[in-house]
């Protein structure tokens, strides 16, 4: 018996009508089919650390292989909370103020279904991580946008002011910021944090490129937490993950910061999203949070080298870049290319040139907005970034 067609359609949601698959994740799928060079996909090329890959194997041969507590490892969300007093002065309860999540991607959405009703809003700035826009619909609220503007990505105070009503009930932030490589000032966090004082409205702070960061002449380059800031630390949920920082974007294992109050509520919801992180991998973040501040020291300079290498070769190319002030991305413009719009491009790109990025519509909520940009990653070995700058001179032909 033949299903009708009008059946099948009501067996999918009206939420999951609403967004599209990962184009990052399908730029990858893309370049591993036509033999390109992946510099979409956030994910570094080169080998994790030696020494926390040592502490994962001996945490699976001491058999550390069975579920951690729900909400994270004793010693994983101990050593979070020492690490946190370290970097951001913040004194954390491991026991009521933290949760390990499978990555900050888990790690966003839960902490989303955990605070937000149906009909409230969450403001995000774009172009934004592409995750964002569906973790709002996911949790039947309703995204409101604020543009960052190049060649600095900043916004217009009166734009986000009006943003906020009584529908507000959270604002996205992602400082460092992917995909633009902005860092909010403390200036800009300050006057978000008042629009949220103001309108009792949460923030969600995405640091996982917290690190990752290029301090230069005449600029306020550093990080800082919405945590940080005064009449804030109640109303922050601060995500992050072991991803970026230590190299290990496969391991998923990431978690939130929050008061006692939303802790609870996000524990919640985790624990019926995916009961919890990998065992062993938690035990190797444990040691690996506790590394000295060398080794923070030393990762922002690869990465600035990385940075320094590929943003000349893309100019060279006949891109227009967008220097980031931290994370590991390019946002670029193509216009001098004269292709109808990014996707025409990346396609092109990839298949003729040989080189993979992330087409810039896939960051805003209208495309035509990113019609003329794209983004790259630098997270490779620099062989890797070489052999996608010899491709690209085939652009200048």
């Amino acid at each position: 018996m033949t299903t009708p067609a009008r059946s099948i359609s009501r067996r999918v949601s009206r939420k999951a009508s609403l967004f599209t698959e990962s184009v990052i994740r399908e730029m990858t799928r893309e370049a591993m089919k036509y033999g390109a060079v992946n510099l979409s996909q956030g994910f570094p090329d080169f080998a994790a650390p030696e020494d926390i890959k040592r502490v994962a194997m001996q945490a699976i041969a001491d058999d550390i292989n069975q579920y951690a507590i729900t909400w994270g490892a004793k010693d994983f969300r101990e050593a979070i909370a020492r690490k946190t007093k370290w970097y951001l002065g913040l004194d954390i309860d491991p026991e009521t103020e933290i949760t390990v999540t499978c990555g900050s991607t888990e790690g966003m959405i839960a902490a989303m279904m955990a605070t937000v009703d149906p009909g409230e809003e969450v403001i995000l700035f774009e172009p934004f991580y592409e995750n964002y826009a569906p973790d709002a619909i996911l949790s039947d609220a309703r995204p409101r946008y604020v543009p960052l503007r190049a060649p600095d990505w900043s916004f217009d105070t009166a734009e986000l002011r009006a943003a906020f009503s009584d529908k507000t009930k959270a604002i996205i932030i992602c400082n460092p910021n992917n995909p633009t490589g902005k860092v909010f000032t403390r200036d800009e966090m300050e006057f978000i944090a008042g629009l949220c004082r103001e309108f009792d409205a949460l923030c969600f702070t995405d640091e996982i490129y917290e690190h990752i960061l290029y301090p230069r002449a005449g600029a306020e380059i550093a990080h800082i937490s919405m945590a940080q800031i005064d009449g804030m630390r109640e109303r922050t949920v601060i995500v992050n993950s072991m991803s970026k920082t230590y190299s290990v974007t496969g391991w998923r294992v990431g978690y939130c910061i929050a008061s006692p109050e939303i802790t609870s509520a996000v524990r919640k919801v985790h624990d019926f999203l995916t009961v919890g992180a990998a065992a062993p991998l938690q035990a190797a973040g444990a040691y690996a949070l506790s590394l000295p501040p060398s080794y923070y020291d030393q990762l922002q300079s690869d990465y600035r080298a990385r940075r320094d290498l590929i943003l000349p070769e893309l100019e060279r190319a006949g891109f227009g870049t967008f220097s980031p002030d931290g994370a590991y991305y390019v946002m670029t413009d193509i216009s001098a290319f004269g292709f109808k719009d990014d996707v025409e491009f990346t396609r092109h790109l990839i298949r003729e040139i040989g080189v993979a990025c992330v087409p810039g519509s896939s960051f805003y909520s209208d495309p035509a907005l990113g019609s003329q940009q794209v983004r790259f990653c630098f997270c490779k070995k620099d062989e890797t970034l070489l052999l996608a700058a010899e491709r690209l001179k085939k652009l200048r032909g």
